[in-house]
């Protein structure tokens, strides 16, 4: 899979750039107050959530389909890795026997090829769940002057299919993220991995964006899902 493969490519780097990703993951987790010592993280990639969990855990669990990203997610006697992937409904019938205090997910799902599905998988583990799904708002000005389409599903999909499977809390938060010039700004699109799986322009479009790009930042759009207890 093209996606699966670019985040293999780019895992070495991606510590050093996901500069927004580690800041979805400190709101995420800050919303959890009951220090839940056994944890599910779907999407678990190098490891961005379980580095800013503050409690002791008896048991952590992360799920990836990128091999480069597990071979860079810390190891620790309480933690098992997973190669799966949140596309396939088995996965998700594999752990349904294990014990979990809370499923968390960030920065990850906005990569299911049915959310519909993969958030009625995580529903039907009836767990409570902390969610953060990036949406089309993501680079919205840059595929408005580019004259693309979003790759990314838009808000009002993301809240509705939330809402379907989950009784919780949700919002919607911003980011914005500066840099010194649009070279640096695609340099750091390409190692991020939040573009993975497509090439978006060819030569002559990007060197038109690069001169016409009217902001010096990326806009960053997430929902965030907070679910104080699991539906009955």
């Amino acid at each position: 899979m093209k996606i699966q493969r670019e985040f293999s490519q780019n895992a070495e780097a991606y510590d050093e750039v996901n500069v927004i990703q580690k800041r979805v993951a400190k709101r995420l987790l800050s919303k959890i107050t009951d220090a839940p010592a056994r944890m599910l993280d779907i999407g678990c990639g190098n490891g961005t959530i379980f580095k800013q969990i503050g409690w002791r855990l008896e048991y952590f669990v992360g799920m990836d389909f990128a091999d480069g990203m597990l071979a860079l997610h810390p190891r620790k006697s309480y933690v098992t890795l997973l190669r799966r992937d949140f596309n396939d409904i088995q996965a998700f019938e594999e752990i349904k026997g294990c014990r979990f205090d809370r499923i968390v997910s960030a920065s990850a799902l906005q990569w299911a090829k049915d959310l519909d599905m993969t958030l009625a998988s995580i529903a039907a583990l009836r767990l409570p769940a902390s969610l953060a799904i990036f949406t089309s708002g993501t680079f919205r000005t840059l595929h408005e002057t580019a004259g693309l389409a979003p790759i990314l599903r838009d808000r009002e999909e993301v809240v509705s299919l939330l809402q379907k499977h989950f009784d919780a809390d949700i919002e919607t938060v911003r980011y914005t993220l500066a840099f010194s010039s649009v070279r640096e700004m695609f340099r750091y699109m390409k190692k991020s991995g939040v573009g993975a799986g497509r090439n978006m322009l060819d030569y002559r479009q990007m060197r038109h964006l690069m001169q016409s790009y009217p902001l010096d930042h990326l806009e960053y759009e997430i929902v965030f899902l907070h679910q104080h207890r699991a539906d009955n």
